[in-house]
């Protein structure tokens, strides 16, 4: 039985993540363990690990300031199965335009920066939110394949994206006004997706159930 720890870092509904990663364990068979948790015991004895996040970068950073951040690196260095969503894709990076002089994890090198709104005739809402379909940059791995040739349509919320230094780490993306926002990036064991999975209906389901299979 796999154990999936969804990381509490005291912002979000975690709730509809857990019931989104459960329900969609139950779809494909797969017996799961759903614990939420912000100890970093927990996260080093994870089988899987799911950071959702909805909020100010700033408060990510305090969250991980500590023994908690420690506990995320050195299970990514381990090789556990990392799911970022949202802020927990963004918390990946170095810093964001959103909180000066806030560190994230550093697992990945770059950087948040805030969406441009246009002007004229391409100015669009910042923050972002709707449905997009997602353009995928180069064949997709692990979780990120399971909707084979499909390009689904997936839900976002969000003012601010990641612009990773290493652009090959970007599996998919979507077009929102003058911005190529990056929707989704994978390197080994780490995925994450600035889209949230959990709003995502099907989609998001066949995303989650995926992760928790592989």
């Amino acid at each position: 039985m796999a154990r999936v720890v969804v990381v509490d870092l005291g912002m979000g509904n975690l709730r509809s993540v857990e019931r989104a990663i459960t329900r969609a364990a139950e779809d494909r068979g797969v017996a799961s363990e759903v614990v939420r948790s912000g100890r970093p015991e927990d996260v080093l004895g994870a089988d899987k690990i799911v950071v959702p996040g909805q909020g100010a970068f700033r408060d990510c950073a305090a969250a991980l300031a500590g023994e908690l951040g420690e506990a995320l690196r050195e299970a990514v260095r381990q090789g556990k199965p990392y799911l970022g969503i949202c802020l927990g894709l963004q918390a990946l990076f170095e810093t964001s335009e959103e909180a000066p002089g806030a560190a994230g994890l550093g697992v990945f090198r770059g950087a948040v920066r805030r969406l441009d709104p246009g002007a004229g005739a391409d100015v669009v809402k910042i923050p972002h939110i709707g449905w997009n379909r997602l353009e995928m940059k180069h064949a997709p791995e692990g979780a990120l394949a399971a909707w084979g040739s499909e390009t689904p349509h997936v839900y976002f919320v969000h003012s601010y994206h990641a612009v990773p230094e290493d652009p090959s780490i970007v599996v998919a993306t979507v077009t929102h006004g003058p911005n190529v926002v990056t929707a989704a990036v994978a390197r080994d064991n780490v995925t994450a997706v600035q889209f949230h999975p959990e709003k995502s209906q099907g989609a998001g389901l066949v995303l989650l159930g995926a992760f928790v299979a592989a």
